[in-house]
C-alpha cells in the first residue's frame, strides 16, 4: 500500500498544470458578450430586408450589385465615386423644403424629428449594425428619402426642374439612376420614404408614391399600358421590392405544400426540340408568366439590356437572403439556366421573339444566364413553376414524342435537309421498283 501511495504521489507530482492568460480569456469573454457586426442578429428577423450581397455571388457577377453613381442608405455612403450626386442630393433637398416652408410652414427639424420616430423600426430593416449616431442617421434618410421623392416628383412633372439641371440635361445620368435605385446593398426602407412624402406633399392632390415610383421605373421595364395601374395597393420594403412585386404575377402563387412526386430539371432549347417540344412568345403582364400546354413553353418576351440584367440579379440575391420572401425571380433565373446551354440556345430564343438582345453577343447572354443561377439555393419542388417542370420532364420522357420529333428535326428542320430526306427516298423507291422489275421479269420474260 506504501509503495502505490508513494508512486501515485511522484506522478501527480510529475504532471505540470498549464497557466492560462487572464488577458486572453478576459479577451475571449468580451467577445463572447458582443454581438455580431457584419451579420447581426436581426438580419434573421421578417422586418429585415436590406443586405449585404453575398460575396459568393459578387464572385461570380461582379460589381453589377454595386452602386455607380448615386448612393441610397449606409452601406455605400461617403462612397468617393459617388460624390458627384451627394453634392446634388443637397441642392434637391434646398429645394424642396423651400417649397414645403412656403406651402405648409414647415422646416428641416420637422423632417429630422419625424425620422428620429422612426429610426429603431428603421435600424431593424438592415443586416449588419450601422454605425451611425441618432443625427447622423436621421440626417441621411432626410437626404436620401427627399432626394428620391423630388426627383420621382420632377419626373413625373408635379415639380418643375430647375434651368439647366445636369441631372435632366445629361442624357446618361437618368439610365443610371433606374439601375442604382434598384440595388439591394442600396436601398432605404419604403416606410421612410411614405413619411417624407406624406410631410412634403402639397395640397393639391397628386399620385400616390407607389403610382409615381412604378411610373418613373416604367421609362426601362416598358410595360404595357394601364399594367401600372394594376399595383397601387402593394406593400413594398424598399424601390427593389417594389418594383419585383409589381411583377410577379398573382396567377402563378408558390405552392403552399410540397408535391408529392418530386418536380425535375429540365433539358436546354436544343434538346427540348429534338423532343418535339416548342417554344412561342406570348402576351403577358409580366415575363413571369411561364406556361406550358400541348407540348409548347409559352414565355413573354424579355429585354436582356444592362438595366435588366441588373435588376435580375439583385432581386435573385434579395430573395436568397430574406427568409419571408416568394422565389419567383429565383425560379425564373433556373428556368433560364435551364433553357439556356449556348449561344445557338440564345439565338433561337430570339428567333422566336422571346428575348431581344441589347446586351451583347448571344455568347455574352448565354455566360450571363449560365452565371445568374450560380451558388443560388433552389427548391424546384416549392417553386411557382413546379408543375410546368415535372410536365415538360414527364413530356420528354415519352418515347413516341422523342422519336417521331428526332425524325421531324433530322430530316424535316431545314429546307435542305428536307431536300435531301426527299431525294433518298425517291432513290430507294426507285431501286425498290427496279429490283421488282428485275425480278418479275425474270420469271416471266
Amino acid at each position: 500500500m506504501d509503495e502505490n501511495n508513494s508512486s501515485t504521489e511522484e506522478i501527480n507530482f510529475a504532471i505540470k498544470i498549464p497557466e492560462v492568460s487572464k488577458d486572453r480569456v478576459l479577451l475571449m469573454n468580451q467577445k463572447i458578450s458582443e454581438p455580431p457586426r457584419i451579420l447581426s442578429n436581426g438580419a434573421g428577423k421578417a422586418s429585415c430586408s436590406i443586405f449585404r450581397v453575398p460575396k459568393s455571388l459578387i464572385e461570380v457577377n461582379g460589381k453589377i450589385y454595386q452602386p455607380h453613381i448615386v448612393s441610397i442608405g449606409p452601406y455605400h455612403r461617403g462612397d468617393p465615386q459617388l460624390k458627384m450626386i451627394d453634392e446634388h442630393k443637397w441642392r434637391y433637398l434646398g429645394s424642396l423644403l423651400a417649397r414645403t416652408e412656403k406651402t405648409r410652414g414647415l422646416k428641416l427639424e420637422d423632417y429630422l424629428i419625424a425620422m428620429a420616430e422612426l429610426e429603431e423600426k428603421a435600424r431593424e430593416c438592415y443586416s449588419e449594425t450601422i454605425h451611425l449616431n441618432s443625427d447622423e442617421f436621421a440626417e441621411m434618410m432626410v437626404l436620401d428619402g427627399c432626394f428620391i421623392i423630388e426627383l420621382l416628383r420632377k419626373a413625373a412633372n408635379l415639380v418643375l426642374f430647375e434651368p439647366d439641371d445636369p441631372i435632366l440635361s445629361m442624357a446618361w445620368i437618368i439610365p443610371f439612376f433606374y439601375r442604382d435605385f434598384l440595388r439591394l446593398e442600396n436601398q432605404i426602407p419604403f416606410f421612410i420614404l411614405e413619411k417624407l412624402f406624406e410631410i412634403s406633399e402639397s395640397k393639391s392632390k397628386e399620385p400616390g408614391l407607389t403610382l409615381l415610383a412604378l411610373q418613373f421605373f416604367d421609362n426601362a421595364t416598358q410595360r404595357p399600358e394601364g399594367v401600372i395601374e394594376k399595383h397601387q395597393d402593394l406593400k413594398p420594403r424598399h424601390l427593389l421590392d417594389l418594383i419585383r412585386l409589381s411583377l410577379i404575377p398573382r396567377s402563378h402563387p408558390e405552392p403552399r405544400s410540397r408535391r408529392k412526386t418530386p418536380a425535375h430539371i429540365i433539358h436546354c432549347v436544343s434538346k427540348l426540340r429534338r423532343a418535339g417540344i416548342n417554344l412561342r412568345a406570348t402576351e403577358e403582364d409580366t415575363f413571369l408568366s411561364v406556361k406550358f400546354q400541348g407540348g409548347v413553353i409559352e414565355m413573354p418576351p424579355i429585354t436582356i439590356d444592362d438595366f435588366t440584367t441588373s435588376f435580375l440579379l439583385n432581386c435573385v440575391s434579395f430573395e436568397q437572403c430574406h427568409k419571408s420572401c416568394t422565389k419567383h425571380f429565383t425560379t425564373y433565373a433556373t428556368l433560364l439556366d435551364c433553357l439556356v446551354n449556348t449561344y445557338r440556345d440564345v439565338e433561337f430564343l430570339c428567333d422566336r421573339n422571346i428575348m431581344e438582345n441589347c446586351y451583347g453577343n448571344d455568347g455574352e447572354v448565354a455566360r450571363f444566364i449560365n452565371n445568374m443561377g450560380k451558388d443560388v439555393a433552389f427548391d424546384i419542388d416549392m417553386c411557382y413553376l413546379a408543375d410546368l417542370f415535372d410536365d415538360v420532364y414527364q413530356y420528354y420522357r415519352n418515347s413516341w414524342h422523342v422519336q417521331w420529333a428526332g425524325f421531324k428535326y433530322t430530316y424535316f428542320d431545314t429546307p435542305w435537309s428536307f431536300i435531301s430526306a426527299f431525294a433518298a427516298l425517291v432513290l430507294l423507291l426507285l431501286t425498290v421498283a427496279q429490283t421488282v422489275y428485275t425480278v418479275y421479269s425474270f420469271y416471266k420474260p
